[in-house]
């Protein structure tokens, strides 16, 4: 199976009837629309696609219709985390069947277990599946952390390939590169530092507006054509910014509708930005569209 890296875009997942339902066919444009403006991977059910409030079913539906779309142009992961191995384990399958390129997985989370039990929870599922496995860090919502440590322990496991970081530290970025683990940066306004310092990729919730910047924001970096890169990040930074200080799904949704990607609000019980949080959303979008 292909090795993944570059720019992947956690998309997010389209809603009408005022979230009653999922809006396959703004689904399925906004994939074509991120796959042609130059996106490495696309990922479906993770945070910025509200995984928390997707149905099971919804969940499987969505990556049905995304393998499909997808259609192997660019590489697909999916987001496949529960309270119960079990029910990872039959997700995994799942998204492995639908022919899922990598699968995206929390340790067990809300008062879950040390790191003997998280390490038993991803050797059973590496059973179970031949799909590579991307560890998902953030343990400001799992109460778990993989310290760059336990992450290389974790690597003995089969399958389990690639880490997700989501702890918006950049020492740790350089731990995971130095020790030479596939890393995925998961904080936006580290993108340009992940880059520039050698990581595997970037997962950008800001891809949702911005993937032909961040596109080209990867290449600049890999020709080390650095002055231009530094005027481009200039110009995502504040998106990037906005999605760690303001609610971030909101965030997201509203870059994406302003940039032409259809997918209406957050469903609840989240709300929509305030009028203030708003405007300061199309400002930020104004800086990298002029």
């Amino acid at each position: 199976m292909a090795e993944l890296k570059g720019v992947c875009v956690p998309i997010c997942t389209p809603f009408k009837d005022d979230g009653a339902a999922l809006d396959e066919r703004a689904l399925e444009g906004n994939i074509d629309s991120l796959i042609e403006n130059g996106v490495d991977i696309i990922c479906v059910n993770g945070g910025t696609g509200e995984f928390p409030f997707l149905s099971e079913a919804e969940k499987r539906r969505i990556a049905e219709l995304a393998a499909k779309r997808i259609g192997g142009r660019v590489r697909l992961v999916v987001q496949t985390s529960a309270l119960r191995t079990e029910d990872v384990i039959e997700n995994s399958k799942h998204a492995e069947g639908v022919g899922a390129d990598a699968l995206l997985i929390l340790p067990p989370y809300f008062e879950g277990p040390g790191e003997d039990g998280v390490r038993w929870h991803y050797e059973r599922i590496a059973a179970a599946v031949k799909t590579p496995i991307m560890v998902y860090n953030i343990p400001v919502f799992t109460q778990f952390d993989i310290t760059p440590e336990v992450f290389a322990r974790f690597s003995e496991i089969d399958t389990v390939e690639y880490i997700k970081d989501s702890t918006a530290n950049a020492m740790r970025i350089d731990q995971l590169i130095a020790q030479g683990s596939k890393v995925f940066n998961g904080c936006d306004f580290l993108n340009y530092y992940s880059l520039l310092n050698g990581a595997t990729g970037i997962f950008s919730g800001s891809g949702n507006a911005a993937p032909a910047q961040l596109a080209r924001l990867r290449d600049l970096v890999a020709r080390n054509a650095l002055a231009e890169a530094t005027a481009l990040w200039k110009t995502l930074f504040p998106l990037s910014r906005l999605l760690w200080t303001l609610p971030f799904n909101p965030v997201a949704k509203l870059a994406s509708e302003l940039t032409g990607r259809k997918v209406g609000l957050c469903r609840r019980p989240v709300p929509p930005l305030s009028d203030e949080q708003a405007q300061l959303v199309r400002q930020a979008v104004a800086a990298f569209s002029k």
